[in-house]
């Protein structure tokens, strides 16, 4: 294999989309691999044949599974960062601030204020869910034209960040008609301030902290990223 056959390669992995170059690398690798060994088996054989001969082992649906494997593999790595993050927010010292928050969240909700409070507090989260994912798009953009390159990972720290709060604030109109039995009933109001919390800390730590980690974790899962 020459590096004019591996640049040949990367460039049909793109033409059959695949978009992130940690995918194409995988991919590359392996058919690399397998053309060579089909060469071992029929040397004369040219390599656009042999190259074609191993694509067709992957099925009917071409990449589209490999892709989407990968994709859930990766999905389970970003959760398990957000879930690791998450979890010191309740152990110490930081469940102090978490406590501290649900306090504030529980006091404005049982004032006589509370309705005010409550449509406060969701619009401020609409706010920053809404500013910081456009922010972390254009960062995203930005990041892709300097490298040329899309790494799945990447994707998924500055553009499914936030996707927990996105879900939450879909339910506007719902929040919006029951926010009085939310605040009415004492059993709903610690659900309510608890929900909340956690919210505010899950946009936290998907906008804010880990985009900050984002090289950290790049060169920890791809030992290439770096070159």
């Amino acid at each position: 294999m020459t590096k004019e056959h591996i640049q040949e390669l990367y460039a049909f992995t793109r033409n059959h989309y695949v978009y992130h170059y940690d995918l194409q690398t995988e991919l590359v690798d392996h058919l690399a691999n397998d053309i060579e060994t089909i060469w071992q088996e029929q040397p004369n054989l040219s390599f656009e044949d042999a190259r074609d001969q191993s694509f067709k082992k992957f099925g009917v649906f071409g990449f589209m599974d490999v892709v989407e494997q990968r994709q859930k593999a990766m999905n389970k790595r970003y959760y398990n960062y957000l879930l690791s993050e998450l979890k010191q927010w309740f152990s110490i010292p930081k469940i102090v601030i978490t406590l501290t928050m649900f306090l504030i969240f529980y006091t404005a909700f049982t004032s006589r204020f509370a309705q005010y409070f409550f449509f406060i507090t969701f619009g401020v989260l609409a706010i920053w869910t809404l500013y910081k994912s456009i922010q972390l798009n254009r960062e995203f953009r930005r990041r892709s034209e300097l490298s040329n390159k899309k790494w799945l990972l990447e994707e998924l720290i500055f553009k499914q960040a936030g996707s927990v709060g996105i879900v939450f604030l879909s339910q506007f109109y719902n929040i919006f008609t029951w926010s009085d039995v939310f605040i009415s009933n004492s059993k709903l109001v610690v659900l309510t301030a608890a929900v909340f919390t956690l919210f505010y800390l899950i946009n936290y730590i998907s906008f804010k902290l880990i985009p900050e980690k984002a090289e950290t974790l790049l060169n920890t899962t791809y030992p290439e990223y770096s070159m």
